[in-house]
């Protein structure tokens, strides 16, 4: 999973996409009083302050980004949630969870199969796990064509040749729903929908630079050496993307597909 550390001081401001998708997530598990928690990805622990309203049990974010713990920390140990550096495909807990959720983290994942199999061990029978992520090979029509022209623009398209796509993503959702059947889980839900919303070009580019650009942008992902250069030129071409694809209202219909999907220790 790609490491958020550079990015945590403005992500929960920037997340709005991601705020929005959690509200399925919660009408899915239908969380109850007593409920023990994990939340897989917590990012800075927005989520998880929502969740302690829901119950009183036990309540634990993991992230690989220390910066992300670190203001998740900050914000939220006093109300008892406990926050804990470390990747989910290390995932270590054995039958202690009723729920777990994972919100726009699974398509970071490196092994997610590995990843489901520790979710599988870390619940109780009958625990029960919900994602969201986006989904599909055109998982927002918006940011690929803005991608599409730094792969083409004389300035970039050199380096950006050496990109390779940290993410995962599958095309139907039965192919997510193998994935957990495979596991063990019953899955009693798995759809991709299509979500549009509107939005500036500048809020379209905070909801990029607040999830898409710690891929686009990791040395991680690049065969070659980033420079300053590129990382400017890319921001700038981004931009101005987001700024020809605004309506005469001024709004970017913003489009993600988007895997939502339940599924139940049994």
């Amino acid at each position: 999973m790609s490491d958020f550390s550079e990015i945590s001081k403005q992500y929960e401001a920037d997340s709005v996409v991601q705020k929005s998708a959690s509200q399925i997530l919660f009408e899915l598990l239908e969380i109850q009083p007593e409920d023990d928690v994990l939340d897989l990805g917590c990012g800075t622990g927005h989520i998880l302050k929502i969740i302690k309203e829901k119950t009183k049990g036990r309540v634990v974010g993991i992230d690989p980004s220390e910066g992300m713990i670190e203001k998740a920390r900050e914000k939220f140990s006093h109300q008892g949630i406990t926050f804990r550096v470390c990747s989910a495909e290390q995932l270590d807990y054995k039958n202690e969870f009723d729920i777990i959720l994972c919100n726009s983290a699974f398509q970071w994942f490196a092994d997610p199969a590995k990843v489901v199999a520790a979710c599988y061990n870390s619940l109780k029978m009958n625990g029960k796990m919900a994602i969201q992520a986006p989904a599909h090979d055109n998982y927002c029509p918006n940011f690929l064509r803005a991608i599409r022209e730094v792969r083409e623009n004389k300035s970039t398209k050199d380096i950006f040749a050496g990109f390779s796509s940290p993410w995962f993503f599958r095309n139907t959702a039965k192919e997510y729903a193998k994935l957990f059947s495979g596991a063990g889980f019953k899955v009693k839900t798995s759809k991709i929908d299509e979500v549009t919303t509107c939005h500036s070009d500048e809020e379209t580019y905070k909801i990029f630079e607040s999830g898409a650009a710690a891929g686009y942008l990791n040395q991680a992902y690049y065969r070659t050496r980033l420079t300053k250069e590129y990382i400017d030129g890319f921001r700038s071409i981004i931009r101005s993307s987001f700024n020809h694809q605004v309506d005469e209202e001024k709004q970017v219909r913003l489009t993600f597909y988007r895997i939502y999907l339940l599924a139940i220790k049994q």
